[in-house]
């Protein structure tokens, strides 16, 4: 157990020199070199080089479709979700984002609140770069690209935006949006695909608080803007 324990913590030292190495001595070209290696490039992961290209602004909210949606309340946020979907509350595990791997074979939706300033309470270095708020912290992340990565700032980024983008299929067919809907504003991540959806939303209102709204449609119930009403209901549980 001894000898275990030195070879884990003798890798570790290594890790940690290397990483001190790039940060202190490399160049831009070596870091985003040092970033592939870890997480992947822009051909295994395309929205690494990409940002959300279209901005929609108070899109029209289907009234009608609210009323059929089933109410859902959480310890900390509600929110109404359609008829025929799992509904699971999302955290994050340790000090970070936990990327899991899901299994689940039907429509499901994943819910996931964090209270204002979370992120940069998380990651205090980011105030050095103005991230101020968890609005701020997705804005800079989700318009990170690898291939503007010259700082430890934009590599960091660059990680959280890998971590915490979920399955959303085929990586070459998602679209990525930035949207403002009455109090809330955030970032959507799609993709329509023949036999499912998918939308990873990232929302955060007026106050602050941040909602992540991840769905897998199996059933193609779903389109942008019934999504757009579906998060039109969620608020933070007082």
């Amino acid at each position: 157990m001894k000898e275990k324990t030195l070879k884990i913590i003798s890798i570790a030292v290594v890790l940690l020199l290397g990483l001190a190495f790039v940060i202190k001595f490399a160049g831009p070209s070596l870091l985003r070199l040092y970033v592939e290696s870890g997480i992947g490039n822009c051909q295994s992961l395309p929205f690494l080089c990409a940002a959300p290209a279209e901005e929609i602004a108070n899109p029209g909210i289907n009234k009608a479709y609210i009323m059929e949606l089933v109410p859902y309340k959480l310890s900390d946020m509600q929110v109404h979700i359609p008829k025929g979907f799992t509904v699971k509350k999302e955290n994050i595990v340790k000090v970070y984002y936990k990327k899991r791997v899901r299994k689940d074979s039907g429509a499901v939706v994943y819910l996931l609140y964090q209270k204002p300033d979370f992120f940069v309470n998380l990651l205090p270095e980011l105030r050095k770069q103005g991230i101020n708020n968890n609005y701020e912290f997705f804005n800079r992340t989700m318009a990170a690209k690898l291939k503007d990565v010259k700082t430890i700032t934009d590599a960091l980024l660059i990680i959280i935006k890998s971590v915490f983008t979920p399955d959303v299929g085929n990586l070459k067919n998602v679209r990525m949006i930035k949207f403002s809907l009455a109090n809330k504003r955030g970032f959507i991540n799609y993709n329509l695909e023949k036999s499912k959806n998918y939308f990873d939303c990232d929302i955060i209102d007026s106050q602050d608080n941040f909602f992540k709204i991840y769905i897998k449609d199996t059933g193609k119930k779903l389109d942008l803007d019934k999504v757009f009403a579906i998060i039109s209901t969620v608020k933070k549980v007082d």
